[in-house]
C-alpha cells in the first residue's frame, strides 16, 4: 500500500509539471488550427486544398507516434517531450519562412514538423498514468486535459494580437509558436520518472509483448481505439472548417478566433469531474454519453449558420469529445501490461491521427468542393460525422452487451 501512495504522490508532482506544458506549449495547437486554413487559402489557388496545412499537423503526428513511442519506451518520457518542442520550434519556423516567400510547399513540411510536436503532446496524458495507480488514473488523464482551460483560453486570445502584427497575415502567429515552444521546453526538466517507467525496470519481465495484430483481437483495446478515432477524427472534421465557415458567412477572424476559443474550452472544462464520473458510472456509460453530445452538435450545426449556432455546436463538440475520448484513453490504459505501453500507445495514436489526417482532408474538400455555397459545405461537413458515430456507438453497445462474457 505505502508503494501505490508513493507513486501516486509522485505522479501528481508530475502531473502539475504536464498542466504547466499543457498551458505554455499547448497554445500553439489552436493557434495553428484557426490560421492553417485561412494561410493555405492564402497561398493555394485550389480552395480544396486550404485545410491541407492542418492535414500535414495530424499527418505528422500520425508518422511520429511510433517511433516516438518506442523511443520513450527505451530512453523515457523527457527525450521525448523535448523532441516534440524542438520539431514544434523548427516547424513553426518553416512555416513562417513559407509565409515570407508565399511558398505553400515550405508552409506544408513546417506544418509536418509541427506535427512532431502534437505527437508529443499526446503522451502527456499517457505519462501521467506511468506510476498510478489504477484508481487514480481516469483523474490524473481528465487532470492533464482540464491542462487544455489554459490554453484554449491563451492560445486563440494571443493569436487576436500576432496574427496582423506583419504586414504578411499570420507570420506573426508563427513566430510566437516557436518562441512558446523553446520557452515552454524547460518545463521538462522538472518531471521525474522513476527507472521502472524505461526499459530498464521492465527487462526483469521476460513475456514479450503481443503482436499488433493480437492487441487488435483485444477487445477493450479495439473499442478503446475506434472510439478514441472516432471523437478525434470528428472533432478535427468539424474544427478544422470552422474559421473558413465562420468567416465565409460574413463574420470575422477574431470571431472564428473566439468560437474556436470557446470550443477548445469546452474540450478541457469537463475534465474537473470526468475521471469522478467514469470511477462512478463506468467508463463505458460517458463514452456512450460523449457520443450523443457529439450527435446533438452535429444537428446544432445544421440548424442555422447564426454565429450563436457556430458556438453551440462547437461547445458541444468540445464536450461530446472530452468524455469520449477521455474515456477511451482510460479504457486502454487499463488494457495492456506495463511491458506493452510502448507498443499500444503508438499504436493507439498511429490509428487515431491516420484518420483524423483523413478528417482533416475531408474537411476541406467537403467545405469547399462539395457544395455551390459556404452553408452547403458547412452542411456536407456536419452530415460527414453521421456513419462515424453510428460505427463508435455500435462498437461500444456489443462490448457493454458482451463485457461479462469477454472478462
Amino acid at each position: 500500500m505505502m508503494e501505490i501512495t508513493t507513486d501516486d504522490s509522485l505522479t501528481r508532482k508530475n502531473v502539475a509539471v504536464l498542466v504547466a506544458a499543457q498551458a505554455v506549449l499547448g497554445s500553439q495547437m489552436p493557434m495553428i488550427f484557426v490560421i492553417g486554413g485561412l494561410a493555405g487559402g492564402m497561398l493555394t489557388g485550389n480552395p480544396c486544398l486550404a485545410t491541407l496545412p492542418i492535414s500535414l499537423v495530424v499527418f505528422g503526428s500520425m508518422t511520429t507516434a511510433p517511433w516516438l513511442s518506442a523511443l520513450m519506451q527505451k530512453r523515457g518520457r523527457k527525450l521525448g517531450f523535448f523532441i516534440g518542442a524542438i520539431g514544434g520550434a523548427l516547424g513553426a519556423l518553416v512555416s513562417a519562412y513559407g509565409l515570407y516567400l508565399s511558398s505553400f510547399s515550405l508552409l506544408l513540411f513546417g506544418s509536418y514538423l509541427s506535427g512532431i510536436y502534437m505527437s508529443a503532446q499526446g503522451f502527456y496524458r499517457f505519462a501521467a498514468t506511468d506510476n498510478a495507480s489504477k484508481e487514480f488514473r481516469p483523474k490524473a488523464i481528465a487532470y492533464i486535459t482540464a491542462g487544455g482551460l489554459i490554453y484554449a483560453v491563451l492560445g486563440p486570445q494571443l493569436n487576436k494580437f500576432v496574427q496582423d502584427a506583419s504586414v504578411i497575415p499570420f507570420l506573426g502567429t508563427y513566430v510566437t509558436v516557436a518562441g512558446l515552444n523553446l520557452i515552454g521546453m524547460f518545463l521538462f526538466l522538472l518531471l521525474k520518472f522513476p527507472q521502472n517507467t524505461s526499459s530498464k525496470g521492465l527487462k526483469n519481465n521476460m513475456q514479450p509483448p503481443r503482436e499488433y495484430g493480437a492487441l487488435l483481437r483485444d477487445p477493450r483495446i479495439l473499442v478503446s481505439v475506434v472510439c478514441g478515432m472516432v471523437a478525434y477524427s470528428l472533432m478535427n472534421l468539424v474544427m478544422t472548417s470552422t474559421p473558413l465557415a465562420v468567416v465565409g458567412c460574413g463574420f470575422t477572424k477574431n470571431n472564428a478566433n473566439d468560437v474556436v476559443s470557446a470550443h477548445v474550452v469546452a474540450m478541457f472544462l469537463p475534465s474537473f469531474i470526468t475521471g469522478q464520473l467514469i470511477t462512478r458510472f463506468g467508463v463505458e456509460k460517458i463514452i456512450s454519453v460523449g457520443l450523443v453530445i457529439l450527435a446533438c452538435a452535429g444537428l446544432t450545426a445544421l440548424s442555422g449558420a447564426a454565429l450563436t449556432n457556430f458556438f453551440l455546436a462547437l461547445i458541444l463538440i468540445g464536450f461530446g469529445w472530452n468524455f469520449s475520448f477521455i474515456g477511451a484513453t482510460t479504457m486502454l490504459t487499463n488494457s495492456y501490461a506495463p511491458h506493452e505501453r510502448g507498443r499500444v500507445q503508438g499504436l493507439n495514436d498511429a490509428i487515431v491521427f491516420g484518420c483524423v489526417t483523413i478528417a482533416s482532408l475531408a474537411s476541406g474538400g467537403l467545405m469547399n468542393c462539395s457544395g455551390g455555397s459556404v452553408i452547403e459545405g458547412w452542411a456536407a461537413v456536419n452530415y460527414a460525422m453521421t456513419p462515424f458515430l453510428l460505427l463508435a456507438g455500435t462498437a461500444i453497445l456489443w462490448l457493454t452487451v458482451n463485457k461479462k462474457r469477454l472478462i
